[in-house]
């Protein structure tokens, strides 16, 4: 059975993306569907490659039982774009970066991960690096809205079916 392949994007991979990796994680392996995935996150600039996410933002993660101390920064590389079948990014600026970079035939891969949470009506998932835990609160409450609302877009496209689930 070939696995859904998603990767999470922002800027530095210590925020935002790390958390959405770290949360969306967590709902699959809550309904029994970890088997089915492979994700992961990266940044689109290389300034904390091999660094853990930002401590306040690991502390906010663990409020809601979401544990990211594992994780390690990495910068998006040319092969990404055609080993995931997702590149879900965080905001306007890396989403630009992201389509920039992208051959031509991966283009529908790359998208905006708050796209999966339309009743939101935000489509950025802000950074909260210079701000106080309020934004990492925020980014939580985002990143949660979109994983479920990512995983019933996977539901209803025909990506998960019964038969997949009970593989």
């Amino acid at each position: 059975m070939k696995k859904i392949k998603v990767l999470f994007v922002c800027m530095g991979n210590i925020c935002r993306s790390p958390t959405a990796e770290g949360v969306f994680t967590k709902l699959v392996k809550a309904r029994h569907l970890d088997k089915l995935f492979i994700i992961d996150s990266a940044g689109t600039h290389a300034y904390h490659v091999g660094d853990a996410p930002d401590l306040r933002a690991q502390k906010a993660a663990l409020g809601r039982d979401v544990e990211l101390a594992s994780l390690r920064a990495r910068k998006v590389t040319h092969g990404d774009f055609e080993d995931f079948d997702f590149v879900l990014a965080m905001d306007d600026d890396n989403y630009s970066i992201l389509i920039e970079a992208c051959p031509d035939q991966y283009k529908e891969k790359v998208r905006y991960f708050l796209d999966y949470a339309p009743h939101l009506k935000v489509h950025e998932v802000p950074d909260p690096y210079y701000g106080g835990s309020y934004g990492f609160e925020r980014v939580l409450d985002l990143v949660e809205a979109a994983s479920v609302g990512f995983l019933k877009t996977l539901h209803e496209n025909g990506h998960l079916t019964s038969t997949t689930q009970n593989d």
